[in-house]
């Protein structure tokens, strides 16, 4: 991690975004180092709630054991394997034996979509979590994530696609949550020109984040070009001005 764009992004952001939530910074790694690692919860816990203590300031490193959804294992590569019935899980169940969440029309529609989902793998023994103030010059992030109201929203959409010549620099892919922050962005990395990603649009997380949030992921080699941009793009002009002056803090949105 370079210390210089640390620093400097911390900045801009500061100047640009003041009072928004600063970023949460994900990368793998055998060894964590110094980094708590997250307690095994007693039953089923969604990851993006795990979040929360990182995004209040506290590094965080997730072994398998210690994300106990299926659903969340899967998406940061713990394992490949699905619940069973899971095409009826997520549309509409089985009477008497498995309540659906009827995110899709039907189980054969379920078994299609999966087929467009592409094997993964995490590369290390854990995903370790920071937000970016405590980011060290060890670490090697592959995705950078803001929580983040509409208004924040609208400054890093049009910045993601400021050197963009074509029109989607950002996806909203259909997916769980954490899909969105670990999955879809990783994914993003083997593209020629990665894109950001869109997301907590999932209903089953969203009790996990303050009702006006959304995320957005963006792939570490597009987050260091959109860094490098900000003090050429529309954040310096009057039109940013006006929605500058009425972000919230943080806490107001959280």
């Amino acid at each position: 991690m370079n210390m210089d764009l640390k620093q400097e992004f911390a900045g801009r952001w500061n100047q640009y975004f003041p009072g928004a939530e600063l970023p949460v910074v994900f990368y793998y790694a055998n060894e964590p180092g110094p980094v708590q690692t997250a307690a095994v919860p007693p039953g089923h816990r969604c990851f993006i709630g795990d979040l929360a203590a990182v995004r209040r300031g506290t590094p965080l490193a997730f072994e398998a054991g210690a994300v106990t959804c299926g659903g969340g294992k899967r998406y940061l590569g713990f394992t490949q394997e699905l619940r069973p019935n899971f095409e009826y899980f997520l549309s509409c169940g089985i009477p008497g034996k498995l309540e659906g969440e009827r995110y899709k029309k039907s189980p054969e529609l379920v078994a299609e979509a999966m087929k467009h989902q592409r094997p993964f793998e995490a590369p290390a023994r854990t995903l370790v979590a920071k937000r970016w103030d405590a980011l060290e010059a060890g670490d090697e992030p592959f995705v950078v994530v803001f929580f983040a109201p509409p208004d924040v929203l609208s400054g890093l959409f049009t910045l993601a696609n400021f050197d963009e010549t074509e029109p989607d620099g950002v996806r909203a892919p259909f997916g769980a949550g954490c899909s969105s922050v670990i999955y879809y962005p990783f994914h993003e990395l083997r593209s020629a020109k990665p894109k950001a990603i869109l997301g907590m649009f999932d209903v089953s997380a969203r009790p996990c984040v303050g009702p006006h949030l959304l995320t957005f992921a963006v792939p570490w080699p597009k987050f260091v070009r959109m860094a490098g941009n900000m003090d050429e793009s529309f954040l310096i002009t009057g039109s940013w001005d006006k929605v500058r002056a009425r972000l919230r803090p943080a806490h107001e949105t959280a």
